[in-house]
């Protein structure tokens, strides 16, 4: 399986036509039976800032969307309506791995759900201690908290100094009042002020799902 985020920054005045284009691009992906996922997200606090996550069954799938119209008319129109290039995240699974179609939580009809891409720097002495630390926060978070929905942490291909965090949560204050109490996540917190570079805060995105 392939698994990628892909960053996109869009210039103010064509938000709204990439919007149709990734929607598009999107409706097209369905018939695909290779591409297992496809879910698109826009910055709340950053509006020309949109997020694909993507799983594939393997390279030719991701090889056959690529070439499909509906994806070329997006790929086509990024160069004039793109601030910069999009940045392509190839994802490498972490301990525990992610759950998928695995995972048995699912979100209920009264959830607001809280979306979050946390995609940071780290210091290199730092990343064999996080990810041990991770696998322990991760496991427990899933375990003991009602309020979490997916919580999963990546590797990032040909980036050793970044990692990923992707989060689904059934409402903002599970994340704020209840996870961030917990005993794995103030010990995963105090390492990560030593590990991260620069603020945390910095490297946050809150999402919107389109």
């Amino acid at each position: 399986m392939i698994t990628q985020i892909v960053k996109f920054n869009i210039k103010d005045e064509y938000i709204n036509q990439f919007k149709t284009l990734l929607e598009d691009d999107k409706q097209g992906g369905k018939a695909e039976t290779g591409l297992l996922e496809m879910r698109l997200y826009q910055d709340k606090n950053a509006p020309g800032v949109f997020f694909a996550y993507e799983r594939f069954e393997n390279q030719n799938a991701v090889n056959y969307h690529g070439a499909q119209p509906y994806t070329q008319a997006l790929l086509q129109a990024l160069p004039n309506i793109s601030e910069s290039a999009p940045e392509v995240m190839n994802l490498k699974d972490t301990a525990p791995a992610p759950l998928h179609e695995r995972n048995l939580k699912t979100p209920n009809s009264q959830d607001d759900i809280f979306i979050i891409f946390f995609i940071f720097k780290i210091k290199l002495q730092y990343r064999a201690q996080l990810l041990t630390q991770f696998e322990t926060h991760i496991t427990q978070t899933r375990s003991q908290e009602e309020g979490n929905l997916i919580f999963d942490l990546y590797t990032i291909e040909g980036q050793d100094d970044t990692l990923a965090v992707y989060e689904h949560w059934r409402k903002e204050s599970d994340v704020w009042d209840i996870h961030f109490n917990q005993p794995y996540a103030i010990q995963t917190g105090k390492l990560m002020h030593e590990a991260v570079v620069g603020d945390l805060e910095q490297y946050m995105s809150f999402v919107t799902e389109l």
